[in-house]
């Protein structure tokens, strides 16, 4: 069994001469040679002639080191992605699983809304209507435009009134599709009460699988492979 090794005559050392143990192979192997003695068992070595890389060549080798890197980081960024998407279709799975219930609910509670919401726009068109007819009835036929032009003023202005005071409320708009989407809302949120229907827990879950949908549809992109979070998020829209 080896216990030691001993490297004498290395060229322009003196014959018997030990190497330190801190002499690393490169240096060695730049002798012309040595001689290797195991347990006395001489062996002459002689290393083979260390030639000088050129700039090309270790460019070239540079370029291959950076491939080898580029494919063992594809590789395991790939088998990344794909545990990263499997975990994210089972999480959606989950979460559409639990906001089925929410939905059958949500689609007989927009039913309601929407047929009060139809009847109030009815009811509105109704009463202009009859108001129409009234004042035509009080301007032809029971009194003249000279009496009457007042009080349409009156009316009109009045009705200016409401509108402003409609926007310092609600802080919205005036306009006849903004009223509808506000009775649509009122309406769907007090029904949901009293079927006790979780609306904030409705939209968080919705909330959460339009997030992991936009994790996926990352992942599937190639075009956006790799590239982190907030850089997709802070991308401008084209």
């Amino acid at each position: 069994m080896t216990k030691h090794i001993e490297i004498i005559d290395l060229g322009q050392v003196h014959e018997g001469a030990r190497v330190a143990q801190s002499t690393t192979i490169d240096t060695l192997l730049r002798y012309n040679s040595f001689q290797l003695v195991l347990n006395d068992q001489k062996y002459q070595v002689v290393p083979p002639s260390v030639e000088t890389m050129t700039n090309e060549d270790l460019a070239t080798l540079s370029d291959v080191k950076t491939l080898i890197a580029q494919l063992y980081s594809q590789l395991n960024v790939d088998q990344h992605q794909f545990e990263q998407e499997k975990l994210l279709v089972q999480k959606l799975e989950d979460l559409k699983l639990q906001v089925q219930p929410y939905e059958k609910i949500k689609v007989d509670l927009e039913g309601k809304a929407l047929k009060r919401t139809t009847g109030l726009a009815w009811v509105g068109l109704g009463l202009m209507s009859l108001q129409f007819g009234v004042l035509a009835r009080l301007t032809w036929w029971e009194y003249s435009w000279d009496i009457m032009e007042p009080v349409t003023y009156f009316i009109t202005y009045g009705t200016s009134v409401a509108m402003f005071a409609y926007f310092v409320l609600t802080r919205q708009e005036y306009n006849y599709e903004t009223l509808r989407d506000r009775q649509y809302l009122i309406s769907l949120h007090k029904n949901a009460k009293k079927t006790k229907m979780n609306v904030e827990t409705y939209n968080k879950l919705k909330e959460e699988i339009a997030k992991v949908e936009y994790d996926i549809k990352r992942l599937r992109d190639p075009l956006q492979l790799r590239v982190p979070m907030r850089e997709i998020e802070n991308k401008p829209e084209q």
